[in-house]
């Protein structure tokens, strides 16, 4: 039997495809960048024929790496970019319109709308989530209702909707499977937490025919078989999580209380809260961590919209470092006289503020800043808004618990960066000596699925610790850097 799992992490701004054996030992990896669309300020657009593109790209690139056949692969995860949406020609497979990406806030008028009816308590009982332009429902509208004849032939059935993951699906198996997994459902406002299902007081509010919904499964399910042309093999599709669900699984995040923070280019903290969806009153929001064999966990979850984006403005936005790796040398270096923060606001404010009319500031600036204080700045305020989900978390799980973060993402390999997290956090920080926990939890699912690798308790132990980082830093130093990060939100919301 063949025993390799093909991961596929479609992410924000590239794909990845990972080659893994039986035991989960990374055999290859191939990555591709993607054109990122900005047709309007606050408006960001992918072309989902380009992904697709990337995706066969990557993934056959990474089999050739790997020196082995197609055939040889037993399953295949997938893990993707939540909430960015899809909708396409079920005869074609063809988009009708550019994917609306997660970070796009063209919809923020009708979330202020379906506010101001009152419907946000129906939302977040239901859903779990908030009413903003993150997620994926009033993108699926404005679709509809913008591009000609879209919603005559969306009630007809004749067109789909799908997060990433339903796309691809749909493209990989030849149009044979138009299904979803319950993490990504759990992201569109459409999808009940409680029971799974699709929820049809949510869709009539958001004006969004159930026809074009795919179907909701397990992680770890029979999403069909890639069709042969593509691969020129038949492989099962066993795995689908949504990014930082796959990441949640990767870091083995399995009992109720454990945490794990991603740093890609938002960055988002999940807390494992087991069988109990916990409601929010701190604004954060409550999701299906995972769901497997029809038992749904949930978790906490807490995004923050800009993390890595912030050293990729620095690199091609205003051009003061010339690539990514070199800011933790820079931010060493910047004067510790001067504190300067950068509030990274570019597409709104996500939690525990959750405000999309905000933008991007700097404050303490003066004529001795230089690109390495902009530099220290950026890669600390991932830090900080780190510490304000941390902090809305302790209120909504209770503070007795304990709380060491497991990190992963890009910018868990600085080291700067995770002990300043560290030191502002005051909890120890571990990182996992493999740091594509994302593609790992898709290739785990996949590999369960295809009865491959053991359950998550097994799992769970062969998960292992590269580095630990522990605060150095004096208290009063640590409260006075945070109150100066709170002072400079405060003044930015005003």
């Amino acid at each position: 039997m063949p025993d390799y799992i093909l991961a596929i992490d479609q992410g924000t701004t590239s794909t990845r495809a990972i080659v893994f054996d039986a035991k989960l030992n990374v055999k290859a990896v191939s990555q591709k960048e993607f054109k990122q669309y900005y047709p309007n300020s606050g408006w960001v657009e992918h072309d989902a024929e380009e992904i697709w593109a990337s995706v066969l790209s990557t993934a056959k690139a990474a089999i050739k790496k790997a020196h082995i056949k197609p055939s040889e692969i037993r399953s295949i995860g997938i893990t993707n970019q939540r909430e960015t949406t899809v909708l396409w020609d079920r005869k074609s497979g063809k988009p009708i319109h550019k994917a609306i990406v997660w970070q796009d806030r063209r919809t923020a008028d009708v979330c202020a709308k379906l506010k101001a009816d009152g419907l946000e308590p129906l939302f977040t009982q239901r859903t779990g989530l908030v009413l903003d332009p993150y997620f994926s429902g009033t993108k699926i509208a404005w679709i509809l209702d913008h591009v000609k004849g879209a919603r005559k032939k969306a009630e007809a059935g004749d067109i789909c909707f799908g997060t990433i993951d339903s796309f691809l699906i749909y493209r990989l198996t030849g149009g044979k499977v138009h299904a979803t997994d319950a993490t990504n459902a759990s992201r569109t406002l459409l999808c009940n937490i409680h029971n799974g299902q699709w929820d049809d007081a949510l869709l009539g509010h958001l004006n969004v025919p159930r026809a074009i919904l795919p179907e909701i499964k397990n992680c770890a399910d029979d999403f069909g078989v890639v069709d042969k042309s593509i691969f020129s093999a038949a492989i099962a599709i066993g795995g689908v999580a949504g990014d930082q669900h796959a990441a949640l699984i990767g870091q083995a995040c399995f009992k109720p209380g454990m945490l794990k923070s991603t740093y890609g280019t938002g960055c988002f903290a999940m807390l494992n809260t087991g069988e109990n969806a916990v409601p929010s009153h701190n604004r954060l929001l409550t999701t299906i961590g995972y769901q497997l064999n029809g038992k749904r966990t949930y978790a906490l979850e807490g995004a923050i919209f800009i993390a890595g984006a912030a050293v990729q403005w620095l690199r091609d936005g205003i051009k003061v470092v010339k690539s990514a790796q070199e800011t933790s040398a820079l931010a060493k270096a910047a004067d510790d006289m001067q504190q300067v923060y950068l509030v990274p606001a570019f597409v709104g404010l996500g939690a525990p503020y959750w405000n999309a009319d905000a933008r991007g500031a700097l404050f303490g600036l003066t004529r001795g800043t230089t690109n390495k204080e902009l530099a220290k700045a950026a890669l600390e305020a991932v830090c900080y808004q780190t510490r304000d989900l941390l902090e809305a978390m302790k209120k909504d799980w209770g503070t007795a618990r304990s709380t060491v973060l497991r990190v992963d993402g890009g910018m868990s390999a600085s080291d700067y960066t995770m002990q300043f997290l560290a030191d502002i956090l005051d909890a120890p920080v571990d990182r996992p000596k493999i740091l594509e926990t994302t593609a790992l939890g898709a290739a785990y699912l996949a590999g369960l699925q295809a009865e491959l690798l053991p359950p998550p308790e097994k799992f769970a132990k062969q998960w292992k610790r590269e580095k630990q980082f522990k605060s150095k830093m004096k208290p009063a130093l640590r409260d006075q850097k945070y109150a100066g990060w709170q002072d400079a939100v405060r003044k930015l919301l005003n």
